[in-house]
């Protein structure tokens, strides 16, 4: 999958991790980009459980590519991931967070030139006060790996 990664983000990367690291794997968003954090040539954004108050420092890093990272309701295993475009986003069962993640992308859509994309990743609890599950964990690793073979050195921070 790490090619695929190489097909999609391409120009200036901002990767948003997305969850509140309160409940259990919803956290996995911020726990990636904090991983990724200096070691892949993107902007790495934790923007917690409210990602609407970083669209503003979204916008403003004039991104080629967003690459939004959150716990999504996939149908499938715990930790199965996908990399959703477009409508299939708007048809995940895509958030237990504040903001309509349509009108969240709307609005990136509509104020920057970004192609956007959700990596989702399937929960398997999200209870409040609960640790990221094995499942996911293992999830999370992989991702950072093949963020990283794609990111290394490839686009401009």
């Amino acid at each position: 999958m790490p090619d695929n990664f190489k097909c999609i983000l391409k120009g200036k990367v901002v990767i948003v991790g997305i969850g509140n690291a309160l409940r259990a794997d919803d956290g996995l968003g911020p726990v990636l980009v904090g991983r990724l954090r200096g070691g892949v040539s993107a902007v790495c954004i934790d923007a917690g459980s409210s990602p609407e108050n970083y669209a503003g420092t979204i916008i403003r890093e004039a991104p080629e590519t967003i690459l939004l990272v959150d716990a999504v309701h996939l149908d499938r295993e715990a930790g199965a991931w996908d990399v959703l475009k477009d409508s299939e986003i708007f048809k995940s069962g895509f958030t237990t967070h504040d903001l309509s993640p349509k009108l969240f992308i709307e609005y990136l859509q509509a104020n920057t030139k970004a192609h956007i994309y959700l990596l989702g990743v399937q929960p398997k609890n999200l209870e409040f006060g609960e640790e990221i599950s094995e499942e996911v964990r293992r999830t999370i690793e992989v991702l950072k790996q093949n963020l990283k073979e794609a990111l290394t050195c490839t686009n401009p921070t």
